[in-house]
């Protein structure tokens, strides 16, 4: 929260986002968000990546170590599991809009390394704004939510991921699905090759869904 006057404010990103759906313009006006304070540790925004006529929209967290300094999503070992997986489910890459719920990473300084930190509620409504300006702009005729931070921002509700997999929301006018984050794999242990499939397997059904709308 931000004082104003006395007064408790809600964070927010609103005010840095531009009337546009241009996703150059917005991209580049997301470079100054100061929305919350995540901005202040990071290297940078890193805002989404892909067509405007993307078929299916992605939304993961937030950026890792490597997005932060690269300046792209998913583009570290968890990016490395879900675009393998996005091609074992048939899908072109060249389909995807990929992007976060959260434009800033956010983490904790261990010695030399950042170590990635779970976004708030109060963080992820933050940024939301950012998110509802890529979906009007891209209108994906299928979003995928992956993880539960992701799936807070695009439902407005915490759900259970394994329960909810099999389930497909509404947000803004197009089908949502829920699935697992790709760094669930990279974490587990024994369980790692199931959550991978159950992973294509998501990813092929939003394949199928966006295919036949």
């Amino acid at each position: 929260m931000v004082q104003q006057r006395g007064v408790s404010q809600p964070l927010s990103a609103a005010r840095y986002v531009p009337a546009t759906t241009s996703l150059t313009a917005l991209a580049a006006a997301a470079r100054s968000c100061e929305g919350c304070p995540l901005f202040a540790d990071a290297i940078q925004t890193v805002f989404g990546e892909g067509p405007r006529a993307a078929a299916i929209v992605l939304v993961g967290e937030q950026p890792g170590d490597q997005e932060d300094k690269q300046g792209h999503p998913f583009v570290g070992p968890a990016g490395r599991v879900l675009w393998q997986c996005v091609e074992a489910a048939g899908i072109d890459r060249a389909d995807v809009y990929a992007t976060n719920a959260v434009k800033h990473f956010k983490h904790e300084l261990r010695g030399k390394r950042r170590l990635h930190k779970k976004p708030n509620t109060e963080e992820i409504e933050a940024c939301h704004p950012w998110l509802e300006a890529e979906l009007q702009a891209v209108r994906g005729r299928v979003l995928v939510a992956l993880g539960a931070t992701a799936a807070r921002s695009l439902l407005g509700k915490n759900v259970p991921i394994a329960a909810s997999r099999s389930l497909t929301f509404t947000v803004a006018g197009s089908p949502a699905l829920v699935t697992y984050h790709p760094s669930a794999v990279l974490r587990a242990d024994e369980a790692a090759a199931e959550i991978r499939a159950a992973l294509v397997a998501d990813l092929r059904r939003a394949h199928e869904v966006a295919t036949a709308s």
